[in-house]
């Protein structure tokens, strides 16, 4: 929640970044007599690769400084607009209170100016609220690479992107959490903008009467942007064909192939392989009617695509560019909030994201339709809409389910006012991602969903019969983690469950020896964050062990927390740290964390097993009568799962309903025959002793044996 909420302030600033983009940008400078009136350019600024920026003396005047460096990047890509000084400090100082903030900005803007030295007079401009960076005395890569003119009437864009390399302000990244938000949607969005532009210009050489020679040297610089672009592909390929350098074609395809293979995990398009069989066929042949129709046309076949690979070991989510039914603003809003919840999804690891810049439609592409996207190999995919009027906007999103016809599996629609924008990533963002990983996971899990199991599909199969928390099938879901870990034992996802497994399974009491099961867990614990440290879930599994085996509780918050920062949209996390803020005595923590999950997952297919912790909650809190309301309905619907039942039956005794108690002792004794107050008050993780005692005597007064 507090990585949510300190980076809200930057939110409208990257939402007005966006808007402006770099074509208007083009356009003031053209209106303005192209890139520099006056002929006169001052400096030059590189901000792909390497950030660097000389004068036309050749003297180095970037400052050393990653903020400063940041705050002249931000100015730059806003194409010479007034930026609110304001904003440039919320977006690189988003976790310090606002005047030191401030004061750190004054700082780095200081130093940026002095490191202008005599130009800074001319190239900025600076008062109380505002900052600008004077563009026109300026040439700037990045600008210059989608700028509408190219510099030339015969120079191609094509040339200028070998000169201009590098990815933009690679080495800015991890500035701040709020600048690394607004640094992945400025790349994207140059991204995008230069593979049109791209496109346009491969669109334009193919047109009658332009040379093979030049058709493969623009193809080319496409595909050395996006190796895996099949339309400049087949462009390449069917220029070579005309030289008459037809190995050179199978060749490239071959390139081609191998890109998409590697990249994205597909095969070629139908009709990229139909264009390579007809090189190959009709090589060293007369042509005729049927090989010039396959090396001079762009054919659509409207065949049925290719059957999925049953044995991925992988699921692959697609999010597609959300659709805008009104203004240009709002298509800007849509493309962007497809893409923010493309990137929360991506901190999930059960599946790997398609982003919507991979599926937008392209000149040289077929729109996207339902046999497309089963050839891209999807599972899922993610589609949305931004529609309304006035002050309101209705945002509507639906998951289907691509290996049922494109099923709808989930679909939920969310009303925004517009003064509410910026809290967009937490109305919005959060609550569809939220809510769409238990979905795929419950769908995932049903018996017979694939004809083959690779380790995460035997997990994914695992994780229900686990919630069931009867003994048979939890030791059935134990074995296929068994299974998993053998398949694919790096896989850290199946190493923190294994983890997991293990902590119910003493849990429940079933365990022999009750040392080695620690062990064990603690073991696949420490080998899942090793293998994946960035991974949200098993960190916060990791969490739970410390806490409910070693009651080593600050490591166990550490751990909560560094996965909560990682993903905060994680339902499943928020509900199992829960428990560990219980245990030291903090209850009101614990039901907000609760609360948390309940809003990220209202509909989580295993909601009614983590009521438990619920009533977790409510012993420590003392609130003995919600705990009843809320224990006897967990316990119906969960009736083999042990410690369900001691607060149910902790809250009867403090309420003094001893015999409405008894049939829940006696269900609890036949579950857990050892089960004593004395072992409870031994084995159960509780900080402080005063709540340990008030719990023991409840269930003293309960009715469960002392010893």
């Amino acid at each position: 929640m507090a990585d949510q909420i300190t980076g809200l302030g930057s939110v409208t600033f990257l939402r007005e970044m966006q808007e402006r983009k770099v074509v208007p940008l083009a356009r003031n400078r053209a209106a303005e007599g192209g890139a520099n009136p006056v002929g006169r350019t001052l400096v030059r600024i590189h901000l792909l690769g390497p950030m660097r920026a000389t004068t036309y003396l050749g003297e180095e005047i970037l400052p050393r400084g990653r903020k400063a460096r940041a705050i002249l990047a931000c100015l730059g890509l806003a194409g010479g607009a007034r930026v609110p000084r304001a904003r440039l400090a919320a977006l690189l100082w988003d976790r310090v209170p606002d005047e030191q903030a401030k004061k750190s900005f004054r700082q780095s803007l200081r130093e940026l100016i002095c490191a202008m030295g005599p130009l800074a007079g001319e190239l900025m401009s600076v008062n109380r609220e505002m900052l600008k960076l004077n563009v026109n005395l300026c040439w700037i890569d990045a600008i210059a690479l989608v700028s509408p003119q190219t510099g030339g009437s015969n120079s191609l864009r094509s040339d200028l992107v070998e000169l201009c390399t590098g990815e933009l302000l690679e080495d800015l990244e991890s500035t701040s959490p709020a600048f690394d938000l607004w640094l992945l949607n400025e790349r994207t969005r140059f991204t995008e903008q230069l593979r049109t532009l791209l496109e346009a210009e491969l669109a334009q050489v193919l047109q009658p009467g332009n040379d093979s020679s030049t058709r493969a040297h623009v193809a080319r610089r496409l595909i050395t942007f996006d190796p895996t672009h099949e339309g400049a592909s087949r462009a390449l390929m069917r220029a070579l064909n005309d030289m008459g350098e037809r190995a050179q074609a199978v060749r490239e395809f071959e390139r081609c192939r191998e890109a998409l293979r590697i990249r994205l995990d597909v095969e070629p398009s139908r009709e990229t392989k139909a264009l390579y069989q007809a090189v190959r066929t009709f090589s060293g042949r007369e042509s005729n009617d049927k090989s010039d129709a396959l090396l001079t046309t762009s054919p659509r076949p409207n065949a049925k695509p290719e059957p999925r690979k049953a044995t991925a070991s992988r699921l692959r989510v697609g999010v597609l560019p959300f659709l805008a039914m009104r203004s240009q603003r709002e298509e800007a809003l849509a493309f962007s909030l497809s893409q923010e919840i493309a990137a929360a999804l991506a901190r999930f690891r059960w599946f790997d994201v398609i982003a919507p810049v991979s599926l937008s439609h392209r000149p040289f592409e077929p729109l996207l339709t339902e046999d497309l996207l089963k050839r891209k190999q999807l599972d899922y995919v993610l589609d949305g809409a931004i529609s309304g009027s006035g002050q309101q906007l209705q945002i509507s999103v639906r998951l289907l389910n691509m290996t049922q016809d494109a099923r709808p599996v989930w679909s939920d629609r969310i009303r925004l006012s517009i003064g509410a924008l910026h809290k967009l990533d937490e109305l919005v963002t959060a609550r569809v991602v939220g809510q769409i990983d238990p979905i795929i996971l419950f769908i995932e899990g049903q018996p017979k969903r694939r004809q083959h199991y690779g380790g995460t599909g035997l997990l994914l199969l695992a994780i229900p019969l686990m919630y069931s928390m009867e003994r048979k099938k939890y030791e059935e879901a134990g074995a296929l983690i068994e299974r998993a870990l053998g398949l694919d034992p790096d896989n850290a996802m199946t190493a923190a469950w294994a983890a997991y497994w293990q902590v119910f399974y003493v849990g429940q009491g079933w365990t022999q020896n009750v040392e080695r099961a620690f062990g064990i867990a603690q073991q696949h614990a420490r080998r899942a964050i090793k293998l994946d440290p960035d991974n949200a879930e098993a960190l916060g599994i990791y969490g739970h062990v410390c806490s409910f085996f070693n009651r080593d509780f600050d490591n166990a918050l550490h751990f909560f927390d560094r996965a909560l920062r990682l993903n905060p949209n994680l339902a499943f996390i928020w509900a199992l740290s829960s428990a560990t803020y219980s245990y030291i005595g903090e209850p009101d923590e614990a039901l907000m964390r609760l609360q948390r999950y309940r809003d990220l997952a209202p509909f989580d297919p295993y909601y009614s097993w983590f009521e438990n912790f619920y009533t977790i909650a409510y012993i420590f809190k003392g609130d003995y009568e919600k705990v009843v309301e809320i224990g006897q309905r967990a316990v119906m619907v969960n009736p083999e799962f042990v410690n369900g039942y001691k607060p149910l039956i902790a809250a009867l005794g403090h309420l003094g309903r001893r015999a409405e108690a008894k049939p829940y002792v006696d269900r609890l004794l036949a579950l857990e025959p050892n089960f004593t107050v004395e072992r409870f008050g031994q084995v159960y993780p509780i900080k402080r002793d005063s709540d340990r005692e008030r719990y023991m005597t409840g269930l003293r007064l309960g009715g469960v044996p002392e010893q």
